[in-house]
């Protein structure tokens, strides 16, 4: 297997790993400092804050490529497959769109950030890497957009299902 083919399969779930267990490991830390030693820090707090938004960035990229995302489907049981594509075509535009939008405006708020070289209170790291979340996401969130109009434009052509994803409750 290839490293591309790898990381397409497997990227999002390191990073969900790596960010998961910092969050924990570091709140199970501040818990002890501060119930054993009566102290606790402010950088703590700002790991797990920073680790919960990058969790929840990546984790929305996961949802978009594994059509996990919150919708109404009911519309989709009563329409024949070729409909049930282009429905999901259109939206992954639309979505594309928006996150297009998205990613310009968070450099925004990035590039601001790295202009006045803004720090964190505890860390006393740039904002830069914590602000760079929302681009990041967005921008696997339109990487995983991309495959997905691809696979339902292969699907429409070739007349099968087009790919619906897991579905958590039926």
């Amino acid at each position: 297997m290839s490293l591309l083919r790898t990381l397409d399969r497997n990227a999002e779930r390191w990073l969900l790993l790596g960010f998961y267990v910092m969050l924990v490991a570091t709140m199970a830390i501040e818990v002890l400092r501060r119930e054993i030693f009566a102290y606790s820090s402010i950088w703590g707090e700002e790991i797990v804050r920073y680790a919960f938004i990058y969790l929840a960035w990546i984790g929305a990229a996961v949802a978009v490529k594994e059509r996990g995302h919150i919708r109404i489907d009911v519309l989709m049981h009563y329409v024949p497959p070729r409909v049930k594509a282009l429905l999901y075509i259109f939206g992954d535009i639309v979505m594309f769109i928006v996150a297009v939008i998205a990613v310009y405006w968070s450099f925004e708020t990035v590039h601001v950030s790295w202009k006045f070289g803004s720090v964190s209170h505890g860390l006393r790291v740039s904002m830069v890497w914590f602000l760079m979340a929302v681009p990041v996401g967005f921008s696997l969130m339109i990487l995983r957009l991309v495959q997905s109009f691809l696979r339902d434009l292969r699907s429409l052509r070739d007349g099968t299902p087009v790919y619906e994803g897991d579905k958590m409750f039926d």
